[in-house]
């Protein structure tokens, strides 16, 4: 698992003016929920930004902020929300962990290189894109690559076939699909003239009934 630095203070609860004068400063607000207290505080933008960027979300970072009566916390990405339009961080949350405890995280399922099928008109199907796992931080992974050359047309990889190391627990029900190489089914249109015949052959049958009927009249 990767392992980054990142400084930040601590800060005075606020409302959302206060929130946004934050970002404005180049600061994400955020909190960080510890293994014996709870406590505010800001990072700048650009330095987690980074960080997000290289490890993604499950990277275990060394969290050291200025005024904490803790010098330095191992901490991991709890929570947070981002700007709907921009590739903006706008409020982040922290857990604290214990190194020699088991955690649960969701770890992103990463689809590597091209399966031969897709050249044989084969469709994608990526219906798992997270799994949850429980292991100890430091074996937390960053992400569960799939090598997608050795999937083939017809294909169907579940959770049971991938293959972690021992240390990793997999949570998620091993049966459930995490992707597939399929060809779309087509439907298949009437022969041309059927929809006619039949047409023909239904007027038919009613004239034939209208006849019967004449002639029970008679």
């Amino acid at each position: 698992m990767a392992i980054a630095e990142l400084n930040g203070k601590l800060r005075e609860g606020g409302n959302k003016s206060a929130a946004r004068k934050l970002r404005r400063e180049e600061f994400l607000p955020g909190v960080l929920y510890g293994l014996k207290d709870n406590v505010i505080l800001k990072v700048n933008q650009k330095d987690f930004g980074k960080i997000m960027d290289k490890h993604g979300h499950n990277v275990l970072i060394g969290l050291t902020l200025e005024g904490d009566s803790v010098p330095k916390r191992q901490v991991i990405l709890k929570d947070h929300q981002s700007h709907p339009l921009r590739k903006d961080w706008l409020h982040v949350d922290f857990l604290e962990i214990d190194m020699h405890k088991k955690t649960r995280v969701s770890v992103p399922v990463k689809l590597v290189g091209h399966s031969p099928g897709e050249k044989m008109g084969g469709l994608i199907n990526h219906a798992t894109r997270e799994i949850e796992v429980e292991c100890l931080p430091g074996d937390i992974p960053n992400e569960i690559e799939i090598n997608m050359p050795d999937v083939q047309l017809g294909d169907v990889v579940h959770i049971r076939d991938l293959k972690l190391s021992d240390k990793i627990e997999i949570i998620d029900d091993p049966n459930n699909t995490v992707v597939g190489v399929y060809v779309e089914k087509v439907k298949e249109e009437p022969a041309e003239g059927e929809e006619g015949v039949e047409g023909e052959g239904a007027d038919a049958a009613a004239a034939d009934k209208t006849e019967e009927k004449s002639t029970d009249n008679k």
